[in-house]
């Protein structure tokens, strides 16, 4: 069992099919690639599609709340947001964020494999 108590950013997005789906991620990724991933304690960005076409999550994990929000009041927030929108009108299809407020996320607990319970 791991010991994760990282701190994550959880993008979530409505879209039309399995197309748009691809397209999200790939821009999405490259968004990462230049706007993200340099920074101190940024850990990694997990794309996850739904098997009916139809979702997109981005997982983006930080080794703590403090190196995120040292992101956050550091990086080119407006530069980034820029290249979010960018990236959203340059879809053939459509996207909609389905996230309100900060989508900020701490771990505070976790099961995993063991032998089955006793009755």
């Amino acid at each position: 069992m791991s010991t994760d108590n990282g701190f994550y950013s959880i993008i979530d997005y409505t879209v039309d099919g399995p197309a748009t789906q691809a397209e999200l991620v790939d821009a999405f990724a490259a968004i990462q690639e230049r706007w993200v991933r340099f920074y101190p304690g940024y850990r990694s960005a997990r794309f996850h599609v739904s098997t009916d076409g139809t979702r997109v999550y981005n997982i983006v994990a930080w080794e703590s709340e403090a190196a995120y929000r040292d992101f956050v009041a550091t990086s080119d927030t407006d530069g980034r947001m820029a290249a979010i929108q960018a990236a959203l009108d340059g879809l053939t299809g459509k996207a909609e964020p389905r996230m309100t407020g900060a989508p900020t996320y701490r771990v505070v607990r976790e099961t995993g494999p063991g032998p089955a319970a006793e009755a």
